[in-house]
């Protein structure tokens, strides 16, 4: 079959590829955010004194981490409403149920980036915060958070670019996304490399997209000094408290 310019460049400007590329990035925001904050509290519960926390936060990763996505986008779109009667209402949408599939896939991965993000961060520099007279919310958002931010930022990244291709797997519960109306429109048409080729691309650009996102994210947490050791230690503490 002869590949035709035409219907490619259509495709590239079809509404149902722009109305899928908008479900794919809101998708993707919502559920990143969401296992964001679920996988930082999950790597707070593994730093616990308390040997329940710990398990529990271990027991959840390695659940997570172990179950393919796709089996977990298909347990929650068709399993957890019969278990939970509430989700059997019309709120229950295919966007809701990805979300929440990816948000929890999602946070099993973020958990242990921000733990190794945690554990590189020096114990002396929350000592010294704490010497400050600094609360340990301000310790965590002054002194912590920063660092964690500059040390996670790139796999973090690669996680987010990671998500952005996985939604395609909520195709499989009837969510209308990118790949969703691409398989529509190459069911009805037979042009397999037009429609696929033009989903690729749509694919490509959002990847450079948040690539150059990326580098000025990265760019706006370098610190031109070098990580303080000895006495040099509660200087950059003071520093760190007035960064923002």
């Amino acid at each position: 079959m002869d590949f035709r310019p035409a219907v490619f460049f259509e495709a590239l400007t079809s509404p149902a590829f722009i109305t899928g590329v908008e479900l794919t990035i809101s998708l993707t925001v919502v559920s990143m955010v969401a296992g964001l904050g679920l996988g930082l509290l999950l790597a707070l519960m593994r730093g616990s004194p308390v040997a329940a926390v710990r398990t529990v936060a271990w027991g959840y990763i390695w659940i997570f981490r172990a179950i393919p996505t796709l089996v977990q986008l298909l347990f929650v779109w068709d399993a957890l409403p019969q278990l939970i009667p509430a989700f059997r209402g019309e709120w229950f949408s295919p966007f809701f149920a990805g979300a929440i599939a990816l948000s929890i896939n999602e946070a099993a991965y973020a958990a242990e980036i921000f733990r190794g993000g945690l554990l590189s961060i020096d114990d002396g520099q929350r000592l010294a915060a704490r010497a400050l007279g600094m609360s340990p919310v301000k310790v965590f958002s002054k002194v912590i958070a920063p660092q964690l931010i500059r040390v996670t930022i790139p796999p973090l990244s690669n996680d987010f670019i990671t998500m952005l291709k996985i939604t395609s797997l909520a195709s499989v519960i009837s969510l209308q996304e990118l790949l969703a109306r691409t398989q529509t429109l190459v069911a009805s048409t037979f042009r397999f490399v037009e429609y696929y080729s033009a989903a690729a691309i749509y694919y490509l650009v959002l990847v450079s997209i948040f690539m150059v996102i990326q580098a000025q994210i990265e760019r706006r947490f370098v610190w031109s000094s070098q990580a303080p050791t000895g006495r040099g230690t509660l200087s950059r503490v003071r520093q760190l408290a007035v960064l923002r």
